[in-house]
């Protein structure tokens, strides 16, 4: 396993692990910090193991956190519908 997907898997064990810990914002402040560390990681996965290794990368970290992302999606769409 190279560098990269082992930073990735200590990535989400770290997300997982920053889950479980209650918070009184909603794990928002983690979210921004697992943001920050998740896409130079993500750039770094793709670069080292090609295009499909970096997708599903993408697609793992979007499964954690799923909630920014949906709130992208729906601040898109909100912009496109106007």
């Amino acid at each position: 396993m190279t560098l990269s997907l082992t930073l990735a898997a200590v990535w989400a064990l770290a997300a997982n692990v920053l889950a479980l810990i209650p918070s009184r914002d909603n794990h928002w402040t983690r979210a921004y910090v697992l943001i920050a560390f998740g896409i130079p990681l993500l750039g770094y996965v793709t670069y080292e193991n090609g295009p499909w290794w970096g997708l599903a990368v993408l697609l793992g970290g979007m499964s954690v956190l799923r909630w920014p992302v949906i709130y992208l999606g729906r601040r898109i769409r909100r912009a496109v519908s106007r």
